[in-house]
């Protein structure tokens, strides 16, 4: 009778995607299965993620999982998006929809108490942005009248995680998203809530809860989850940069203060699961790539694809001086005899802004390695350009499965962190 592999699941809830992973004690994947759901309405008429649903699924799943014969659960945690809040009465059911963090405010904040919005803005590392800002969604919660009670507001990640653990916690890296919560001068709650402290679940140091031989971790939003493989496998100072929709580069080693004309650039901070702050920037940069690419193939025809990376391109020069306007979108396609031309200074801009956007992070405090994953890492344009730009740093693409689902594998992980759990390809 052959033994049963010992395996962790994590649920890794997207705002469209929404997956199940086993990993393995050396961190493969042996099992997974992603699942989907339409999305309902709030009392407003605004779209909004249907928890009734993804709860059930949720549950059902990991029961099936529990008596899958081949595997034996060791482990059990959530990545999961953030920005979002589950209200929750006594016995930690859900009272509202989990609205939309794109729904309008309906509230205003009253920003000029606590020094103006710039300087708040500053102090929690979050720049204005509605109810993106999840902290206050909780203040805004407080004047809807017609709600019963609430008990306790709880992040998504970490209402997930409560459904097994009986548990109603706030865990430290959604706390520390831009949510207008954390006070990053004072590493704690800023003082304006202590008007909503009451309704927040307090803070747990732990990272997992042990019960019945299972390590059942709090949940971690996604964002901070994905850098955890890298500080467990990279020993020298790096930054990482994620790509994607957004470019989102991570500063785990950058301490210096969050100024105000960094936040004005789009730089903030997140908090790691151990409570330090992480400097990050952001780049509209897949978007910019999507939009510019689909006007260029309109003019020119072809596609993008078909096209080899030349070394003419170290010979333009670009114009990106801002992180928030693509450079490329006022050149004239007449300008280009084909789409080869065009494309090449398109990608010489975009690495531009991204410089620029790196530069936001680097200039105070210069690393050894630039670590790039998502979808730029294999676009030999992009990595080409980053490399010959910072000749003084290791440009690296790398690569590691579903980073937000095995960042929370390996907080609930006991034994020591295996090796290679991340390919590097150096350029």
């Amino acid at each position: 009778m052959s033994l049963k592999t010992p395996v962790i699941a994590v649920f890794d809830i997207g705002k469209t995607n929404k997956k199940v992973f086993l990993w393995s004690t050396t961190f493969e994947i042996v099992f997974e299965k992603q699942q989907t759901f339409d999305e309902i309405v709030d009392e407003d008429g605004f779209a909004c993620e249907d928890l009734g649903a993804l709860q059930q699924w949720i549950v059902s799943t990991f029961a099936e999982l529990c008596q899958l014969p081949e595997f034996e659960i060791i482990g059990l945690n959530f990545s999961a998006y953030g920005a979002s809040i589950v209200y929750v009465d006594r016995v930690g059911e859900p009272l509202a929809p989990l609205y939309n963090y794109l729904k309008p405010v309906s509230k205003s904040f009253p920003y000029t108490e606590y020094g103006g919005e710039a300087e708040f803005a500053r102090k929690t590392a979050s720049p204005i942005l509605g109810n993106l800002n999840s902290g206050l969604q909780v203040y805004e919660s407080t004047f809807r009248s017609f709600w019963p009670e609430v008990f306790k507001a709880v992040h998504f990640p970490n209402y997930l995680a409560s459904l097994f653990t009986g548990r109603l916690v706030s865990e430290i890296t959604s706390i520390g998203c831009h949510t207008a919560l954390w006070d990053f001068d004072l590493g704690q709650y800023h003082p304006w809530v202590a008007t909503i402290q009451d309704q927040l679940a307090p803070i747990s140091t732990e990272a997992f809860l042990p019960i019945d031989g299972i390590n059942y971790g709090l949940g971690l939003h996604d964002s901070s989850a994905a850098l955890v493989p890298y500080l467990r496998s990279i020993s020298d100072e790096f930054v990482l940069l994620s790509t994607g929709t957004w470019c989102i580069a991570m500063h785990p080693f950058n301490e210096s203060p969050l100024s105000a004309e960094e936040l004005a650039e789009d730089v903030l901070c997140y908090l790691q699961p151990n409570g330090k702050p992480v400097k990050a920037s952001r780049l509209f940069g897949g978007h910019f790539h999507e939009e510019q690419v689909a006007r260029m193939e309109a003019h020119f025809g072809g596609s993008y694809h078909d096209l080899t990376f030349s070394e003419r391109v170290f010979s333009l020069s670009s114009r990106s001086s801002s992180v928030f306007e693509c450079a490329f979108a006022a050149r004239d396609l007449k300008d280009f005899p084909d789409l080869a031309s065009a494309y090449d200074q398109f990608m010489v801009d975009l690495v531009g802004q991204q410089l620029h956007s790196l530069d936001l992070l680097l200039k105070d405090a210069p690393v050894k390695q630039l670590l790039v994953d998502g979808g730029f890492s294999k676009n030999e344009w992009y990595m080409r350009l980053l490399a010959h730009a910072l000749p003084e740093v290791e440009v690296y693409a790398a690569e590691v499965a579903q980073a937000s689902a095995l960042g929370a594998a390996l907080m609930v992980y006991e034994g020591e962190t295996p090796k290679n759990l991340i390919q590097l390809k150096r350029f």
